[in-house]
């Protein structure tokens, strides 16, 4: 199966590092001109430029939770074909028990889990409307169709309403052409806070967390990237709503 995105452009956001930025060369390798944004910002300059593949890498700093940030990153792609929303995570929070967290606390992860890929998907509506055609993918996660094994009880929260929202968009926006849909990964430490929730885990746990996955080996960037490609493309023109689980394996 040959997928290329020649002529096309691509919104990453949350592209500085882990998921994000593997799905970015993906789509740039397969010939894309992708727009990867982040707060981080220092981490996405080392990623621009052309990509071996025909693609192209534009880095540009964003703040999900910020509707006119959002916008600048819109104006750039010029009218994006393809948004990919990987921004969010626990957001250097830990877990606590509910009487503990602070509603600023919980507002800060819904916010950029949630939030902000509404707000992304309500900037590239409009030209993939007039364009008759496109694909919004969000990264949600294991936590989006279970518990979480973060132990946080918004992070649960903000993935959960994340499928919600994707199923709703689609039934808005099918008529349009636009597809929406999700990919929900199983744990991966691919960022500080996930390798701290990692190392807090006990050692039996962790021990044991691989004889638990059916393919018995963590997962990796890469395996996101492959299925995010898929949704991306043509192939997948008659998918929409749904959430596809990339876990390696049962969800329990």
């Amino acid at each position: 199966m040959l997928i290329r995105f020649d002529g096309r452009t691509a919104i990453v956001a949350g592209a500085a590092r882990g998921i994000g930025q593997t799905i970015a060369r993906a789509l740039a390798a397969d010939g894309a001109r992708v727009i990867a944004c982040d707060l981080l910002m220092q981490q996405l300059v080392p990623l621009a430029g052309r990509v071996e593949g025909g693609g192209e890498i534009i880095a540009a700093p964003v703040d999900v939770t910020d509707e006119t940030s959002i916008a600048d990153v819109a104006r750039i792609a010029g009218g994006a074909d393809i948004l990919v929303y990987v921004a969010g995570g626990v957001r250097g929070q830990r877990p606590r028990p509910l009487e503990d967290v602070k509603a600023e606390d919980f507002d800060a992860i819904v916010d950029a889990n949630l939030k902000g890929a509404f707000l992304f998907a309500k900037a590239v509506a409009p030209a993939m409307k007039t364009k008759g055609k496109g694909r919004i993918i969000s990264i949600s996660s294991r936590a989006g169709l279970a518990t979480s094994l973060t132990g946080i009880q918004s992070y649960a929260a903000a993935k959960h309403g994340q499928i919600g929202l994707i199923k709703q968009l689609a039934q808005e926006l099918g008529p349009f052409g636009i597809t929406v849909n999700s990919v929900a990964p199983g744990f991966m430490a691919t960022s500080p806070d996930y390798e701290r929730q990692w190392n807090d885990w006990p050692a039996a746990f962790r021990d044991n967390f691989v004889s638990g996955i059916a393919m018995r080996r963590m997962g990796t960037p890469q395996d996101i990237a492959n299925a995010v490609i898929f949704l991306a493309s043509d192939h997948a023109s008659w998918i929409t709503g749904q959430t596809l689980p990339v876990t390696g394996g049962p969800l329990a």
